[in-house]
């Protein structure tokens, strides 16, 4: 198994001589559909609410009704919410490689699904003659269009090293993390790191606060030190103007946590701060906040704290629109 990480350090590179499907263009499959646009990559997108791939047209794209319209790209990205959705994308009534018509060459899947699953999708589409490239990204829309968006894969090499060109215009960092299904696993890691952080992050806020300590100064200082980073930074004026604008939401994350946890009990590791992390995460969505920010962990435990948060509506900066200096990593949030 061979492992390589590239990191891009400037801007767009020049387009790959491939012709590419987008299959999924919420708000991650849009940002990350229109990096490919605006480098010159000649992209057709489909989703399954069509008015939100009507967008493309405007950025030169090529807009189809139906995922038969992708079935002749060299490459079609795939960015849905859940397994069931790429098993639908793929192979459903009119999927991308449904019945006995060809399909595309190479399929690359930037959802998070469970290394199980696209085992199974990968075998399937081997089937077919279609190569199968797990490619889960760490970042928010607003990431992608600032070139933030980092990117793990993993599958059969060669399918690899024909759509990297692709990979490298999606963001500043590619990594290669070997055959099979490896970065599924990567990417649920990096999840449950995200968060057990938003959690930290809500729990120390809080603390601060009720002490007597403006969440603003508190953040202001974490982002200063060592322990300061992209994420915490581009979370900040969640935290502080208490703007629950959902970029990744507990639903969402209660997923991955799911996905994370059966990882744990298959290998055998235990997960004390994940388990936790996940009850939290389960109570947002108990509590009817599943449709918000998943930054909305902040209100929950304010409330067990018997604090009314204070408000402050002074713009505060992401961090995303200031010059990149090659540290830190994007995040789903």
């Amino acid at each position: 198994m061979t492992y390589e990480s590239y990191e891009a350090s400037d801007g767009l590179m020049d387009p790959p001589g491939l012709s590419v499907g987008w299959a999924g263009t919420g708000r991650m499959g849009l940002a990350m559909a229109r990096r490919l646009t605006a480098a010159g990559v000649a992209v057709a997108a489909w989703n399954r609410t069509a008015e939100r791939a009507a967008p493309l047209a405007a950025d030169g794209a090529e807009v189809v009704g139906s995922l038969a319209g992708l079935r002749s790209r060299d490459v079609v990205f795939t960015t849905v919410a859940d397994e069931g959705a790429l098993e639908r994308v793929l192979f459903g009534a009119d999927g991308l490689l449904a019945g006995e018509r060809p399909g595309p060459g190479t399929v690359v899947d930037c959802s998070t699904v469970s290394p199980g699953a696209s085992a199974a999708l990968r075998e399937a589409c081997a089937e077919r003659g279609t190569a199968f490239l797990a490619a889960p990204v760490s970042g928010n829309a607003k990431a992608v269009a600032a070139g933030r968006l980092s990117v793990v894969a993993s599958g059969e090499r060669a399918a690899y090293e024909r759509v990297r060109p692709l990979l490298r215009l999606l963001g500043r960092s590619v990594t290669y993390a070997g055959d099979g299904d490896s970065a599924r696993l990567v990417k649920i890691a990096h999840n449950l790191v995200l968060g057990i952080v938003a959690q930290a992050l809500a729990e120390t806020a809080v603390l601060a606060e009720k002490g007597g300590v403006p969440r603003r100064a508190y953040l202001e200082f974490l982002n200063g030190s060592v322990l300061g980073s992209e994420f915490t930074r581009y979370k900040t004026p969640a935290l502080v103007g208490r703007d629950y604008t959902p970029t990744f939401t507990p639903v969402l994350l209660r997923k991955d946590f799911g996905l994370g946890l059966d990882a744990a009990r298959a290998l055998g590791v235990p997960l004390p701060l994940a388990s936790a992390t996940a009850q939290l995460v389960q109570a947002c969505v108990s509590t009817g906040r599943g449709a918000e920010d998943f930054a909305v962990l902040l209100e929950l435990q304010a409330a067990a704290a018997g604090l009314a948060l204070a408000a402050d509506e002074g713009a505060v900066s992401d961090g995303l629109d200031e010059v990149p200096d090659g540290s830190g990593a994007g995040a789903d949030g």
